[in-house]
């Protein structure tokens, strides 16, 4: 599949057919780039999952104006997370299956954190100054 093919989005994407209407979905915000709207399979209650309204695979499909947009929209649902009662947010990205992402749609999560909820991050790896240092030296060549 291009690039251009891509951007199209599918029959099968279920965030497309929430942006066309064709499913439902519980909203908290939208505008002419973005809709936001409350996960159905929570990891804690107010769980929103922000999505362009165009089909993009992953944050390597994404323009950076639009991905600037989607971040400007989790800062305020962030801070209105926390004004409606969460202690913290996590803000978090899945890009790829092996990262974890399920719908192959761009998408944001913000998920409310309360103290004493328990949810784990991820496991922490120990790492040593040579090692952190061959890996920092990769990723700087690459960009």
């Amino acid at each position: 599949m291009n690039n251009k093919e891509k951007n199209k989005g599918g029959e099968g994407c279920v965030f497309c057919k929430i942006v066309s209407g064709a499913l439902p979905s519980n909203k908290v915000y939208e505008d002419d780039i973005v809709l936001a709207f409350l996960d159905i399979k929570p990891v804690n209650m107010g769980h929103t999952l922000i999505i362009p309204k165009k089909h993009f695979e992953s944050i390597h499909d994404l323009p950076e104006e639009i991905g600037s947009h989607v971040m400007k929209i989790a800062k305020k649902i962030s801070t209105a997370l926390k004004e409606t009662g969460a202690d913290g947010t996590n803000i978090t990205i899945n890009n790829g299956k092996d990262a974890g992402q399920i719908i192959f749609h761009f998408h944001i999560h913000i998920i409310p954190r309360f103290t004493g909820d328990n949810l784990p991050l991820w496991p922490v790896k120990d790492s040593r100054g040579e090692e952190l240092e061959k890996i920092a030296r990769k990723i700087s060549i690459a960009l």
